[in-house]
């Protein structure tokens, strides 16, 4: 397998330096998933428009490079990304095709604050099909789902583009500015929207959300860990619902890989609610709004489906 990815990135190489380069100037800014395209759409703003790696629902963790999207990293100046422990499928692409870009790392943000997966009591061992970077990686990189660590983020892009673009420097300088202070606004109404939820149990089908439930102070009560792609056996499916059962949970919550018919089947004979959480914006148009948008439909989530416990069903 390691042989196959490597020729595969040889052949994708290869196709880059034969074709024609993309258009140049802002294009050449790359981000690789939704959250970060968002914020350096954000910051540039009407200096150009970033090119987005990952686009639609597609997982970081499993995406497959298409020859368009590789040479537009061939031909990338600058190249926005987490890291390893998020983005598995590109860490190969990225250092092989974007040579002449400057790569921004943002899991190495001076500052951030990192958090592991949880381990024991009701949290689930990340099982083979969950996503790959979850066993060889101790730190959870989902970090823009703590405001703070958003805002941390923002620093670094405005920095990198400044050094890649410093006839905009002013600009980019304004809209970080003006982008840290939505997300601060972003923190306080989100905080006071979950203060009448904090303490009600639930349980996640993924171990993604601890930035968040650090931040807002709700945590969970546990994980299962649930391949969107199989139905779980009779015994696995016993284990989930006793887990369930287990932790008093009110809310179950799932993400938009999960048909609506595997989640009612994993909480079948349970007392719990069942809601969707979308870490990375799969469900939203990419662009400079949906970071906002993305916390805000947390924060909903989370709100509604614990909410709705004081009230009967």
């Amino acid at each position: 397998m390691k042989l196959y990815r490597n020729c595969a990135i040889g052949v994708l190489f290869s196709a880059v330096a034969m074709a024609a380069p993309p258009a140049t100037g802002s294009e050449r800014i790359v981000a690789s998933i939704k959250p970060i395209h968002s914020l350096v759409a954000a910051i540039m703003g009407d200096t150009g428009k970033p090119f987005l790696i990952v686009s639609g629902g597609t997982s970081p963790h499993s995406y497959s490079l298409r020859p368009s999207v590789a040479k537009r990293i061939g031909a990338a100046k600058l190249i926005f990304w987490i890291g390893d422990g998020l983005e598995s499928s590109l860490a190969k692409p990225i250092r092989a095709l974007g040579k002449k870009a400057r790569i921004v790392t943002l899991s190495r943000s001076p500052g951030l604050r990192t958090l592991g997966f949880r381990k024991g009591g009701l949290f689930d061992r990340p099982g083979p099909d969950d996503h790959d970077s979850h066993a060889a990686h101790e730190t959870d990189n989902h970090f823009w789902l703590d405001p703070a660590n958003a805002k941390i983020f923002t620093g670094q892009i405005r920095d990198a583009l400044i050094t890649a673009g410093p006839d905009n420097a002013a600009r980019y300088s304004a809209n970080a500015r003006a982008l840290v202070k939505k997300i601060d606004a972003l923190a306080a109404d989100i905080h006071n929207r979950l203060q009448p939820v904090k303490g009600r149990p639930f349980i996640v089908f993924h171990d993604a959300y601890h930035y968040f439930e650090k931040r807002f102070g709700l945590p969970a009560a546990g994980a299962i860990a649930v391949s969107p792609d199989r139905k779980p056996g009779v015994r696995r499916l016993s284990v989930m619902r006793r887990k369930i059962d287990r932790s008093g949970a009110i809310c179950v919550f799932a993400e938009p890989q999960f048909t609506p018919k595997l989640v009612r089947i994993v909480t079948r004979g349970t007392n719990a609610r069942t809601a969707t959480l979308d870490p990375i914006g799969a469900d939203l148009p990419a662009g400079p709004d949906l970071y906002v948008t993305l916390m805000r439909n947390m924060a909903t989530a989370f709100a509604n489906c614990l909410g709705a416990a004081a009230s009967p069903p």
